[in-house]
């Protein structure tokens, strides 16, 4: 099992641990919402996702998909597409241990900063 949670510990979670898909997002959204030049995420079976405190707050940021973030310190936790509603996408850097995952590919490169480099 992994675990990890927001900034202020209010948030918690739990995954199992599986190599769960890991990516950089260049997106504006990822972007916009978390004020970094990309986001990493892992992609995790809503199966294998659970909350185990606090409450986290929606953001409905298109009629794709709704990020949650803590509702005390601002951490973006997690979101959910309408293209893939059976999966949570979930901060890397909300993790505990987030070195335990590597991104392997990258998504919305056409929008990614000319600054930032791929993966190798």
């Amino acid at each position: 099992m992994r675990s990890g949670g927001c900034f202020c510990g209010a948030i918690r979670y739990e995954v199992g641990d599986a190599e769960y898909p890991t990516a950089n997002c260049h997106c504006t959204m990822c972007r916009r919402t978390s004020g970094a030049p990309f986001v990493t995420w892992f992609v995790v079976p809503n199966a294998e996702f659970r909350y185990t405190r606090g409450e986290v707050t929606l953001l409905e940021s298109s009629n794709q998909g709704k990020r949650y973030f803590c509702n005390q310190c601002g951490t973006p936790i997690a979101c959910i597409t309408s293209v893939h509603p059976d999966v949570v996408d979930i901060t890397l850097g909300s993790l505990d241990e987030p070195e335990a995952l590597t991104p392997k590919f990258e998504v919305f490169t056409e929008t990614q900063l000319p600054w930032v480099h791929a993966l190798e």
